[in-house]
């Protein structure tokens, strides 16, 4: 319906403001044909999914073991209604009308479960990023970040010093329309580098990707 496709559109442009990468599907089908060809951290599904059901879409994951945790939404608010849920395999449950900041904060909180542990403030060669106050900061000095900016920078701390591809931050920091061969990464990582300042952190590892020295 009209709203749901309205409500679908408005979340995901709230979370990508909050530098997530987010794809959208309106039905079940859509959905599941998604979850075939991307990886997904998290996975906000309505129960109530037109053609196949967010119940059929939840048991078809965990029948594939698929490894992405699953944010399930309702508008059916009972205990056995939440309880139901969970025992088709979601992760955790929402009932609409929801509060966008609690969503956000259990989409996040999912998130960070399907990642090795990582510490609260992510922290490398004097740059310090807190995920959840959205703050960066080098040698102790302000540096403000696009959401892009700040999920790139996130991926290349998260990796401790190894190499990401492109690839891998086109999956994290954008969503399935971007185009693989834009120069988006880039550009992106030129305006970090940019924004972090001298002495120069980012290195390009030729026809591997990028590395935080």
């Amino acid at each position: 319906m009209e709203d749901e496709r309205l409500l679908a559109d408005t979340v995901a442009a709230g979370l990508r403001r909050h530098a997530m990468a987010v794809d959208v599907a309106y039905d079940g089908d859509q959905a599941l044909q998604r979850l075939d060809v991307n990886d997904y951290d998290v996975v906000v599904l309505d129960r109530d999914l037109p053609k196949v059901s967010g119940d059929r879409v939840c048991a078809t994951l965990v029948e594939n073991e698929n490894p992405a945790r699953i944010l399930m939404l309702t508008a059916a608010g009972a205990v056995s209604a939440r309880v139901a849920g969970l025992q088709l395999g979601a992760d955790d449950y929402l009932t609409k009308p929801f509060a966008f900041a609690e969503l956000t904060a259990r989409i996040q909180a999912l998130g960070r479960r399907c990642r090795p542990a990582a510490p609260p403030v992510l922290q490398r060669s004097g740059v310090s990023l807190d995920p959840h106050r959205h703050v960066v900061t080098r040698d102790g000095q302000s540096v403000a970040l696009s959401p892009k900016e700040f999920a790139v920078l996130a991926e290349l701390l998260r990796a401790n010093g190894g190499v990401v591809s492109a690839e891998t931050l086109l999956e994290k920091a954008w969503d399935e329309h971007t185009d693989p061969f834009t120069s988006v990464v880039r550009f992106t990582m030129m305006n970090l580098r940019r924004k972090l300042g001298e002495p120069p952190l980012i290195e390009t590892v030729a026809g591997r990707g990028y590395r935080l020295s």
